[in-house]
């Protein structure tokens, strides 16, 4: 993606922060504030869904409820897209919440759909060498 360069005040305290984070995730300045700001304007276009760390890196989850959005889309997909299936498959998620994952993927299909992809496409063996603590003592 092109970039393009402007000037933007920012508080001091902002900067620090960002400084630290930067330095805490090992990215740069600028790639720490456009990470920032493109999980902002991604949140306030879905509110419901937050970005957190996970095992793969930082992901778009449902808020409240720790799942990651292509979990709940996968499930959607496999259950032909039907709300009310999708609703007693996870039956503890709010209709808000579900409706949330649900948004948050018609605005970024590519992003949902190619982790969906990568993990269809993982094999037990796959799973055991990148995640070798799932298999841990048994034989």
């Amino acid at each position: 993606m092109p970039t393009i360069q402007k000037s933007l005040r920012m508080p001091e305290e902002i900067i620090k922060e960002i400084e630290a984070l930067s330095r805490d995730s090992a990215m740069d300045f600028t790639a720490a504030v456009n990470e920032l700001l493109e999980e902002a304007l991604k949140m306030h276009r879905c509110p419901g869904v937050v970005f957190t760390e996970g095992t793969s890196g930082k992901r778009a989850r449902v808020a409240g409820a720790g799942i990651e959005v292509w979990e709940v889309i996968a499930a959607y997909k496999s259950v032909g897209e039907d709300f009310k299936r999708l609703k007693k498959t996870y039956h503890w998620l709010t209709d808000q919440q579900l409706k949330s994952a649900i948004g948050y993927y018609r605005l970024y299909p590519e992003e949902i759909d190619t982790i969906i992809s990568e993990n269809e496409g993982l094999t037990h063996k796959e799973i055991q060498r990148k995640y070798p603590f799932l298999s841990a003592g048994k034989q």
